[in-house]
């Protein structure tokens, strides 16, 4: 049994497919212009490819409709009915890379458009499109018009001989009510300088009146400068003209195999390393984006760069880079160069790399973990907060041979005060990237030994108080031990620097995920609940130490009622808690509002039984 196929085409809905193009493909309405800007460098590059003394010159005006003329190939009769009539089609992609419909030998990497669908980003804005065109290659050849509808519905007609004095192309919208603000002259100025400021030919806006504006400027890079101060200058005056700001400092970019050129700007503010910078990305002139985030590598995050490559790819709309081999190489090849200009601070500019430090220290941490020459040039440089304060780790390391780094910034909070008077180096390794650089410090420093700190070493430095102190205080520490076992913390009493620091408290990683685990078992059941208890381990308990030389100590532990010590020591723990400064949990908020309630109550009924917080009924003793 056979069986007859029949071919058939697709059917388009024009109305659609822009309905598309604006709410999805492309960011904003403001997209045609580029879309023209575009379409018309393109054309007098292919122009140029066999002329090159051809004009190339692209006019826009603006009034009740707007136009845009430029001095291009041009087009035929065949090439509008080719190329303008079919959706998707361009007049610059062929199989082997020649610029098809117009018998010239182009090459494709010449043009910046790619995808044959940039003419109906004028939809977007405009209900009719009209295209006039004449070809350069045959002088003979007539002016051609196309008429296209939104709807689409489009007309071609061959114009009279003459009416068209000069090859090129000229586009017309007529603008939709909805969308009028877009081809207001002021709007289409800004536009046009956003887009097609760096553009190699001649751009410029003519306003109803006939006022002419030129948008065209070569970038600074690629002027003469009477001096390198003038180029700097210049460079400083272009991102503040770009970027509203004025930089800390200008890093050249230039990457002949990639055809790039431009500059990078560094940031005199810090920037969160989560937020990513936006850098301004020019393919061949015209602006392909202002938000290019993965043009540098994620720890450059500390300038801005605006450049103009002929190699990178662009995305089918025209607005972001595609993710290629060729970006990924010019990601590291910008990154190295940025890099380059780093190092070379330290023997060029000392005063100019402290301030760089001072502002994005934490950018250099980042890149300094990861890369041996930078470390080695910058890791003294850098600022850590220590028992010293704020110092550089070689001063640091001068004082101190041994370093004693905290995991976490809470360990640091709790120690310093105790840790620095009894002349213990300690620096706080809890911010991002600090553990690991310190711990890299003998690398660059022989001699110097760096280990984590434990809390047995802390107490090492904490002596003992005299015996009969600690008699004396037993029957206080008996309560307060167990008042504060629930919170899985035990109580000693010792003498330390300073006298102010009335408590401390100790505790390290192992003790809190022994008790984070016992929590969990807690409130678990059947399968998991046994697997948590599996897991138990004697890892000891925090430890609250009480400094007897602190007056608040030594008159808490002459208490003998059993309420007003257990109000005390719940104080006292609840204290330690504050002077850490990290985030309470509702447990410990819980402790500290009982404690100072408690204080109130005996402050409240001296002499007599106090009635418990919230009742009316005296206190009954436990």
């Amino acid at each position: 049994m056979s069986h007859s196929a029949s071919a058939h085409t697709f059917q388009v809905d024009l109305r659609g497919l822009v309905d598309l193009l604006s709410h999805h493909l492309y960011s904003s309405p403001r997209v045609y212009l580029r879309e023209l800007l575009q379409n018309s460098v393109d054309a007098i590059t292919a122009r140029r490819a066999a002329d090159p003394g051809a004009p190339a010159a692209i006019t826009v005006r603006t009034g009740g409709t707007l136009t845009i003329t430029d001095t291009g190939i041009g087009l035929t009769e065949a090439d509008v009915h080719r190329f303008l009539a079919t959706i998707g089609r361009s007049s610059k992609r062929t199989a082997d890379g020649g610029l098809d419909g117009a018998g010239l030998a182009a090459e494709r990497g010449d043009f910046i458009g790619q995808f044959g669908i940039g003419l109906l980003a004028c939809f977007v804005v405009a209900d009719e499109i009209t295209v006039v065109s004449r070809h350069a290659a045959d002088p003979a050849a007539p002016a051609v018009e196309w008429r296209g509808h939104s709807d689409g519905r489009y007309t071609i007609r061959t114009l009279p001989a003459g009416s068209v004095p000069e090859p090129g192309t000229t586009v017309r919208l007529t603008p939709r009510a909805d969308n009028a603000e877009w081809t207001t002259h002021a709007r289409v100025v800004e536009l046009a300088r956003h887009y097609g400021s760096l553009l190699p030919h001649e751009v410029t806006v003519v306003d109803e009146d006939g006022g002419r504006l030129r948008i065209d400027e070569a970038p600074p890079w690629q002027r003469q400068h009477g001096s390198p101060l003038a180029r700097r200058e210049a460079l400083t005056a272009y991102c503040r003209s770009v970027f509203d700001f004025t930089p800390l400092d200008t890093i050249e970019l230039d990457l002949p195999a990639a055809g790039l050129r431009g500059v990078a700007y560094v940031l005199p503010t810090a920037l969160s390393p989560a937020q990513r910078a936006g850098h301004r990305v020019h393919l061949k002139g015209m602006l392909l984006s202002d938000r290019a985030s993965e043009l540098l590598p994620d720890w450059a995050f500390f300038v801005r760069c605006v450049i103009d490559t002929t190699s990178l790819r662009p995305t089918a709309s025209r607005e972001a880079l595609y993710e290629d081999g060729t970006l990924a190489a010019v990601r590291d090849a910008l990154g190295v160069r940025i890099r380059d200009w780093l190092t070379g601070l330290a023997a060029s500019d000392p005063a100019l790399l402290h301030r760089f430090i001072d502002v994005h220290h934490l950018a250099v941490k980042a890149l300094a973990r990861y890369d041996d020459e930078l470390l080695r040039i910058v890791l003294p440089w850098l600022p850590f907060e220590t028992t010293d304060g704020n110092v550089t780790l070689e001063e640091f390391a001068r004082t101190h041979r041994t370093v004693l780094v905290t995991r976490s910034v809470e360990e640091f909070r709790q120690v310093a005060p105790i840790a620095s008077a009894a002349g213990l180096g300690v620096v706080n390794g809890g911010y991002t990237y600090d553990r690991d650089l310190v711990h890299r410090l003998p690398e660059i420093r022989p001699g110097t030994a760096v280990t984590d700190l434990d809390p047995a070493t802390v107490t090492a430095h904490l002596d003992a108080v005299d015996p009969s102190a600690e008699i004396r205080a037993a029957a206080f520490l008996s309560v307060a031990r167990e008042t504060v076992a629930a919170h899985d913390c035990d109580v000693v009493l010792r003498d330390f620097q300073p006298v102010t620091a009335p408590v401390l408290l100790l505790d390290n990683r192992e003790a809190r995920h022994e008790r984070t685990r016992s929590g969990l078992a807690a409130d678990s059941d059947g399968l998991w609940a046994d697997i948590l208890g599996s897991l138990r381990s004697e890892t000891p308990r925090a430890q609250l130490v009480l400094n007897h030389l602190n007056p608040l100590v030594r008159q808490a532990v002459t208490i003998t009622e059993r309420g007003l010590a257990v109000a005390a020591a719940e104080s006292l723990l609840g204290q330690a808690l504050l002077l850490s400064r990290r985030p309470l949990k509702a447990n410990e908020s819980t402790l500290l509002n009982r404690a100072f309630i408690s204080l109130l109550t005996h402050a409240m009924h001296p002499g007599g039984a106090p009635s418990a917080p919230g009742t009316d009924e005296p206190r009954k003793e436990q």
